[in-house]
C-alpha cells in the first residue's frame, strides 16, 4: 500500500477534536475510571508470549492499578495530527474486512473472549517491529455513559443520552534496569538483581473514535510517541489502511513543493514570511483555545505566498504541487509543516540558531560579489558566553 493522501487530509475525515479527547482521557484517571479489567501479554524479543495478562483492577494493589491506567491513558496523549493520527476505514472495510470485524468483535465481547484476544495478539506480534526490545501489550474496554450537554455547554451528569463502548490499546517497551543491590527478606541477605521496567507506550490506539461525542466505527485514533516513526507495519496489520504520512514526511513534502515550484524565488525573505505567518496562526489558535484542530489548505498557502510577494503564477504552481503530494482537498496542520519554536540557518560550514521572534532581523545581501548573512548587533555580543567587542566603522 502507498501513503494515504487525500483520504488522510480531507476535512470530511477529521474525527475527534481536542475537547472530545480530553473528555475520554479523564475517564482513565484513577478517581474517575470505571475500567474493571486489564488484558494483555508480555512479549520477548523473539516474538514469544512470556506471560498472559488477565487481571481485575479491583483485586490489585492501588499503586499497580493506577500504573496500568496511566499507561493506557498515555496512549491517548500528545497532539492531534502529530502523535495522534486519524485512521479512516473505507465503507467496504467496515462491511467486510477481517481487521474491522476483529476490532468490533473484541469491543462487543468486552474483551472476555480469550480466542479473540489471542488472535489479536498474534496479529500484532507477527508484524510489529520493536527491534530487540521486549514489550507489554495492554488492552482494555470502557463503557462511558456520555452525559448530555446543556445549552451552556456544561455536562449534565445525570442526563446520559448514549453509551460509548471502546477499546484502548498500548504497546509499552520493557527494558532491563541496572543491577542494584537489594535486600531479600526470605534469605535475610542482600543480593544483586536487575528488574524489568515497563516504559511509556511507544504506540497504541483507540477504537472506535469518539466523534461529535458519539460512536464512529469508521475511524480509529492511532498513537505514536515519536511522530516520525509511525510503525506503519502495525497500522497495516491491525487496520489494513494506507499508512498515513508522518509529521516529518509532511514537512519534507511541503518543503519540496516550495523549492520545486518557486525555484530561485524561494528566498530567505519568502521562507521567513511563510514561517512568520504560519506561526502567527498557530499562536492565535492557542489563544482562542479552539478544540478543533488548526488546518490550512493548499489555497491558504498559495495566498500566503502571494502575500509574501510571490507572483500568482508561481503561487498557483505551488498549490498544484501541494495537491499532487497531499491530495486535491487536503487540509494540513501548520505545526507539521514548520517548527514554530525554531529557526536554524545553515551554510556548508556554519549553523546559526535564531529566536523565531527576531528572525526578521537576519538578511541576505551580496557585498563585494560575496553572498553574506547580515545580522545587526544592537546589544552586547557574546562568544560562548564571553562578551566581545565589535569594531566601529572608521
Amino acid at each position: 500500500m502507498g501513503h494515504r493522501s487525500e483520504s488522510q487530509y480531507d476535512e470530511r475525515n477529521q474525527s475527534m477534536n481536542q475537547k472530545e479527547l480530553g473528555e475520554l482521557r479523564r475517564r482513565w484517571k484513577p478517581e474517575k475510571s470505571a475500567v474493571g479489567h486489564i488484558y494483555g501479554c508480555f512479549v520477548n524479543s523473539a516474538r514469544e508470549i512470556v506471560a498472559d495478562l488477565d487481571e481485575s483492577l479491583a483485586l490489585m494493589p492501588q499503586q499497580e492499578s493506577e500504573k496500568y491506567l496511566e499507561l493506557l491513558r498515555k496512549a491517548m496523549s500528545g497532539a492531534l495530527d502529530k502523535n495522534l493520527i486519524d485512521i479512516v476505514f473505507e465503507t467496504q472495510q467496515v462491511m467486510k474486512s477481517d481487521e474491522h470485524k476483529l476490532l468490533m468483535a473484541l469491543r462487543d465481547s468486552e474483551l472476555k473472549d480469550n480466542a479473540l484476544r489471542q488472535t489479536f495478539y498474534q496479529k500484532v506480534i507477527s508484524t510489529l517491529n520493536m527491534g530487540e526490545s521486549n514489550y507489554l501489550l495492554l488492552i482494555a474496554n470502557d463503557h462511558y455513559d456520555v452525559p448530555r450537554r446543556g445549552k451552556d455547554g456544561l455536562a449534565q451528569e445525570d442526563a446520559s443520552e448514549t453509551v460509548f463502548s471502546y477499546l484502548v490499546c498500548a504497546v509499552c517497551p520493557v527494558k532491563a534496569g541496572k543491577p542494584e543491590l537489594g535486600y531479600f527478606a526470605g534469605d535475610n541477605e542482600f543480593h544483586c538483581t536487575a528488574s524489568q521496567l515497563v516504559s511509556a507506550p511507544e504506540l497504541g490506539f483507540l477504537f472506535p473514535a469518539f466523534d461529535d461525542r458519539s460512536t464512529n466505527i469508521y475511524n480509529a485514533l492511532f498513537y505514536s510517541r515519536k511522530p516520525a516513526e509511525l510503525h506503519q507495519e502495525f497500522i497495516e496489520a491491525v487496520f489494513h489502511t494506507d499508512p498515513p504520512m508522518s509529521a516529518e514526511e509532511q514537512r519534507e513534502a511541503f518543503e519540496s513543493a516550495l523549492t520545486e515550484s518557486l525555484g530561485g524565488a524561494c528566498s530567505l525573505n519568502v521562507v521567513q514570511g511563510v514561517h512568520e505567518r504560519l506561526t502567527a496562526r498557530i499562536e492565535e489558535h492557542k489563544e482562542r483555545k479552539d478544540p478543533e484542530p488548526l488546518v490550512v489548505t493548499s489555497g491558504d498557502m498559495s495566498a500566503i505566498l502571494q502575500d509574501c510577494e510571490i507572483p500568482a503564477e508561481q503561487a498557483q504552481a505551488f498549490k498544484k504541487s501541494c495537491e499532487e503530494r497531499f491530495g486535491e482537498n487536503a487540509v494540513l496542520n501548520p505545526a507539521n509543516l514548520i517548527n514554530p519554536k525554531k529557526v536554524q540557518l545553515k551554510t556548508g560550514k556554519i549553523s546559526l540558531s535564531v529566536d523565531p521572534e527576531y528572525s526578521y532581523l537576519v538578511e541576505t545581501k551580496v557585498i563585494d560579489g560575496r553572498k553574506v548573512l547580515v545580522i545587526p548587533v544592537e546589544d552586547d555580543l557574546e562568544f560562548n558566553g564571553l562578551p566581545v567587542g565589535v569594531p566601529t566603522a572608521e
